[in-house]
């Protein structure tokens, strides 16, 4: 599919009519490209109309097509993990004519989700999950005496996490029946090596080469010595001609690499892996973006894409007005890095996410990116600040709850002066639960040695990564996704004093404690209540000098964050006024205790009435109960 030709939205010949994969497998294999061309170029279609993840899912057309024509799915167990690349997969199990609505506020949920169709069997959007989901459902389907089979597909990227090492070298340990599919697309296989190797993936998942093992096994056992002899020469022939010497050697049964894109050859190892008993472990080679050039060339640009036109050969670029708080914390990192040669930048796998390009580019030396490793991220840093240097970890909210133990065990209960540049704080939109980050204040407040801060705008966060950066022990900056406010950046960075807040307006009656960025709509609702206003900048430690000044002066306290109400912001605030015996009303405005569903960050916030209107109306009607 070339970048430059026109893209039909009329319905195509054979996926009009597969509405689930048991219409797939009514077709003959020879049909199977088409359908993959047809997906491919349905997906592209809807996609740049409605924006959403584009590039994972053109990668594993072919492959989902292939897994869902061998396995009798919705019984046979697809589990896909993080899921950008499960579109296709939607597409394939009765979501096509939704797909327009994928992550949209009530619209198709950005990741495999179970609520959503019984052929997504675990909801996912962390990485690495799937081989620890996939092992579980093997072991009930043995127990069950069932014949399900379960497949879980990684990504090179997601394998990377320990998680999922975990999870190979228990089922290597226990030998269920399973299948881990490694979608390999950060690399190429030549033409040479390719044709071999799809050769010997259709030998060695054969049923003759099976058979043949199986028995000479069989018949050397007993005989000293020669059946060690026999299986030390077969993995030598295997390991000649296949990478996995790894897998081979956690208990799997190896196979591969495979071309992703050719259908016929994945439905015919598939089918030959289907009957193996035992772990298996098959190696498939796919490039990301695949059969749209633009999304080849920039799969990284075409991850996740806005509304755009298929036949350009660009996105389309939208200059915003204010700088993002991701691009603030880069600006700042090599101003810092400037200033201090000891700094040391760390990031899991996020460092586009993060705004790090600039700085790896300038100081490659004092830049690690750990892969998809959070828990090994936090040590790490933890290990740079016992060796001298500064380490800055940059993770979202999400991310940092997998490396919550050793944000405790590893840095704060040694007060390592580690910095946390927290960012996705708060509501992050359409990306939905598994990435909203609600609950970072809740379970960081419970750590004694953190200090914790919540800039209003984006000088107040760079003035505070300053601050945490020059603070002795751990530290944590949170910034929301999105653009600041516009406000001027001071030329020279000031530490704040540690633990004071400031008052932004002086009203009667009601006093706002606004905790991060939604102080604009808290300053709005102020003006309409004639209410006060303190921006805290800090929850850890509390300003409570300022929280006793506020209560004795104020007949109603309002706390507001985007963070869980529960263990958050507020309740610090309302456990200092307990401790003081202050009976000082206080209502608490932040995150209910669901998960919170996709959407833009303006209607989740609205429905949520964390906006000016919200605030205002929640104030008016605790304040018409006193």
């Amino acid at each position: 599919m070339s970048s430059n030709r026109s893209h039909s939205t009329s319905s195509p010949a054979l996926l009009e009519a597969i509405h689930t994969p048991a219409d797939l497998r009514l077709l003959n294999e020879r049909q199977l490209p088409q359908v993959c061309a047809e997906v491919r170029e349905f997906l592209l279609n809807s996609v740049s109309q409605s924006s959403g993840h584009l590039a994972s899912g053109l990668g594993t057309v072919e492959l989902t097509v292939a897994l869902h024509y061998v396995y009798a799915t919705p019984y046979d167990q697809l589990v896909w993990d993080v899921g950008h690349q499960a579109y296709p997969h939607k597409i394939l199990t009765g979501r096509k004519e939704q797909l327009h609505s994928i992550r949209q506020k009530d619209g198709l949920h950005p990741f495999p989700w179970r609520p959503e169709s019984e052929y997504d069997t675990l909801s996912v959007g962390h990485s690495s999950t799937s081989i620890s989901a996939a092992l579980g459902m093997a072991i009930a389907a043995e127990r069950n005496n069932t014949q399900q089979k379960v497949v879980s597909i990684i990504g090179d990227g997601a394998i990377t996490a320990g998680m999922a090492f975990e999870a190979l070298n228990h089922a290597g340990d226990i030998k269920p029946d399973m299948l881990v599919i490694l979608n390999d697309n950060d690399m190429s296989i030549s033409e040479n090596v390719g044709a071999l190797n799809n050769h010997l993936a259709r030998v060695l998942s054969g049923k003759v080469y099976t058979s043949i093992r199986e028995s000479g096994k069989k018949l050397l056992q007993g005989m000293p010595g020669i059946s060690h002899i026999a299986s030390r020469a077969e993995e030598h022939v295997k390991g000649m001609v296949a990478p996995g010497t790894i897998f081979e050697e956690l208990g799997f049964n190896y196979i591969g690499p495979i071309d992703g894109h050719d259908v016929n050859l994945l439905v015919d190892t598939l089918r030959n892996m289907r009957s193996l008993k035992g772990p298996q472990f098959l190696h498939v080679v796919t490039r990301k973006g695949k059969g749209y050039a633009p999304a080849e060339k920039d799969p990284i640009g075409y991850h996740g894409v806005p509304k755009f036109d298929p036949s350009q050969t660009s996105l389309p670029s939208k200059k915003p007005t204010t700088p993002s708080y991701s691009q603030v914390f880069g600006d700042w990192l090599c101003d810092m890095a400037a200033q201090d040669d000891k700094l040391m930048a760390v990031t899991p796998a996020m460092r586009e996410g993060s705004g790090m390009v600039e700085f790896s580019q300038k100081y490659p030396a004092q830049y690690f990116d750990v892969a998809i490793a959070e828990q090994h991220a936090v040590t790490f840093g933890a290990g740079l600040a016992i060796g001298g240097y500064h380490p800055v970890v940059a993770i979202y909210s999400t991310f940092l709850q997998r490396g919550y133990d050793q944000l405790i065990h590893d840095v704060a209960l040694q007060e390592l002066p580690v910095l946390f540049a927290i960012d996705r704080a708060g509501i992050v939109g359409a990306d939905g639960p598994t990435h909203q980050g609600a609950f970072d204040i809740s379970f960081m407040r419970c750590i004694p040695n953190m200090v914790i801060m919540v800039p209003s705008d984006e000088n107040e966060c760079r003035n505070m990564l300053y601050t945490g950066h020059m603070h002795q022990g751990p530290a944590a900056v949170r910034y929301p996704r999105g653009n600041g406010t516009g406000v001027a950046l001071d030329e020279t960075m000031q530490a704040l004093p540690i633990g004071k807040g400031r008052m932004t307006r002086q009203g009667k009656k009601v006093a706002i404690l606004n905790f991060g960025t939604l102080l604009q709509d808290v300053e709005a609702c102020a003006e309409q209540l004639d209410a006060s206003v303190a921006d805290m900048r800090f929850v850890k430690p509390l300003d409570e000098a300022l929280v006793s000044e506020l209560a004795a002066s104020h007949d109603l306290l309002v706390t507001v964050e985007e963070n869980a109400i529960a263990g958050g912001a507020g309740s610090a605030v309302s456990e200092y006024l307990a401790a003081q015996a202050l009976s000082t009303p206080v209502l608490h405005i932040g995150l209910p205790d669901v998960f919170i569903k996709h959407g833009s960050q303006e209607e989740i916030r609205a429905e949520l009435k964390l906006d000016a209107a919200g605030l205002e109306q929640q104030i008016k009607a605790r304040m018409q109960k006193m």
